[in-house]
């Protein structure tokens, strides 16, 4: 028996080095709603916002952990790479990624016809896919 699903979406935990900066990524330029910052105990922090359906949680650590990800996205190692959002604005959201300094990887193209995609990272060198169509 598989999965009995009992919400339509992920929570997705992200550890990162830098909870002002993740927030400013995902609260201030992707639009994420903040809903609330959580002491966890034992120096750790989770700030939780919204995407859709998604729960985002963002967790620092009063240390912060020595290994991270290797970076590159998709081709940089195995693993989990990336997370997908579709929205209905690409090439407006990757000019506001853009103009707030973040890095896109793989710009705004077409996958197949009527889908275009494109690549954003966040200041730990998470990826996040966008996707229109």
């Amino acid at each position: 028996m598989g999965a009995q699903l009992a919400k339509d979406a992920i929570d997705l935990g992200i550890v990162v080095k830098d909870k002002d900066a993740a927030l400013k990524f995902y609260r201030d330029t992707l639009g994420f709603e903040f809903v609330e910052e959580t002491d966890m105990g034992h120096g750790t922090l989770m700030q939780r916002l919204n995407c859709g359906n998604t729960l985002i949680k963002l967790l620092t650590f009063a240390e912060t952990p020595k290994a991270s990800a290797p970076p590159g996205g998709i081709i940089g190692g195995t693993g989990y790479r990336y997370w997908t959002i579709f929205v209905s604005n690409l090439e407006e959201l990757v000019a506001e990624v853009r103009a707030a300094g973040y890095s896109v990887p793989w710009d705004i193209r077409e996958i197949r016809p009527g889908v275009t995609i494109a690549m954003v990272e966040d200041p730990d060198g998470n990826w996040v896919e966008l996707i229109q169509g």
